[in-house]
């Protein structure tokens, strides 16, 4: 499988990372206006929230070739979380476009949301 890339440093994210626990929960509603409640999965689902910034032309070339070799949200790649470390966990994009701007030769920005893929 793909792996997400790394900068020049060598890790594949900067700090701060926002990292979130979703957990899924399905509703089923009975005729006599009660409700039964339960998970959707055993476990959370996680998500990374990868703000990069002061990027060079060819970190930013090397995301974007990423992300369209991915297609978006439409195929999975491997991903270490940046707190946990260990094997790679199979994840996706959370969005199907990547926005980055240039605002100096060596400092461009962009935002990802990487999910774990269910």
């Amino acid at each position: 499988m793909v792996q997400f890339p790394s900068l020049k440093t060598g890790v594949s994210v900067q700090y701060p990372v926002e990292r979130v626990l979703e957990y899924s929960t399905q509703v089923e509603r009975f005729v006599d206006g009660s409700e039964q409640r339960y998970r959707d999965r055993s476990t959370g689902r996680r998500e990374w929230v990868i703000e990069l910034s002061q990027l060079d032309e060819g970190e930013l070339s090397a995301l974007r070739s990423f992300f369209t070799e991915v297609r978006g949200r439409a195929n999975t790649f491997d991903f270490v979380d940046p707190w946990m470390g260990g094997p790679p966990i199979t994840c996706r994009f959370a969005s199907d476009s990547l926005g980055a701007k240039s605002f100096a030769e060596f400092d461009s920005r962009t935002r990802l949301i990487v999910v774990e893929a269910a």
